[in-house]
């Protein structure tokens, strides 16, 4: 299962270090609003998919809570089906569907994980809630 901090279940981008800090910077600055992740993973972990409505601590390397996001979209879709719309909503800089996807697989496959046109991809979107700096920190945070 997946840390829960006040109830709420986390969301960590990337792996740790740079790529995580960097990400989490782009949430913060409202630039990112969606992130891709692989159905197995949840799976693996014992966790459901996340839903509408659904609040999420945004965390650091430390499991720390960097913000809050609510979930304004869930789709599962193969990787050859993940739309530029989305791709872009991620704010990652790609400039094509393509390099989004080249990018992605590389990624995956660094963690252990090739993946094909027909894997399915979990498309999140999400909103800023809060911040951590002057924002919600503790107690009940779906609130």
């Amino acid at each position: 299962m997946w840390p829960r901090i006040g109830g709420l279940r986390s969301l960590s981008l990337g792996t740790p270090g740079e790529l995580r800090a960097t990400l989490n910077t782009l949430v913060l600055a409202g630039v990112k609003t969606a992130t891709a992740g692989l159905i197995t993973e949840y799976a693996e972990e014992n966790e459901e998919l996340e839903h509408v409505g659904e609040r999420l601590v945004l965390v650091d390397d430390h499991d720390a809570l960097v913000g809050v996001v609510e979930v304004t979209g869930v789709e599962v879709v193969r990787l050859a089906d993940v739309s530029w719309d989305f791709a872009r909503s991620e704010g990652e800089g790609d400039r094509s569907i393509e390099e989004w996807r080249e990018g992605h697989s590389a990624y995956w496959a660094r963690q252990g994980t090739p993946v094909t046109d027909d894997t399915q991809i979990v498309c999140l979107r999400f909103k800023l809630v809060s911040a951590a700096d002057g924002g919600i920190s503790t107690g009940d945070l779906s609130t």
